[in-house]
């Protein structure tokens, strides 16, 4: 028997997927969607190969972007030296963890 990573079902806010991304590293990258979940927006933040490692919750879209605006990462459709040379992860999501935890909502490595 083969174990699969369970699916996580997205609702995106909008009608694009809109992607936001944080270079950590030489070729590593965190990336973050913004989804409707129970009223309210959550942050998934996401690795290359589509497992979700981390999430945060927001009242409203525009403090979730400027929150991550914040924190160090960047719209990536709006951006297109990084579209040169990353892509995003693809859908669909599943539920994956970070060697180190929780990093950005046990705020290790989240600013208020």
């Amino acid at each position: 028997m083969n174990w699969r990573p369970s699916e996580i079902e997205v609702n995106l806010p909008g009608d694009d997927t809109e992607w936001w991304v944080k270079v950590v590293g030489m070729l590593e990258q965190n990336w973050a969607l913004s989804v409707l979940f129970s009223g309210r927006i959550q942050i998934l933040f996401v690795g290359d190969t589509s497992g979700v490692f981390d999430r945060m919750q927001f009242d409203e879209i525009n403090a979730a972007r400027l929150a991550l605006e914040h924190n160090g990462f960047k719209e990536y459709g709006s951006d297109p030296s990084l579209q040169q040379f990353i892509l995003p992860p693809t859908l669909p999501l599943h539920e994956d963890w970070h060697d180190n935890g929780p990093i950005y909502s046990s705020g290790r490595y989240w600013r208020s």
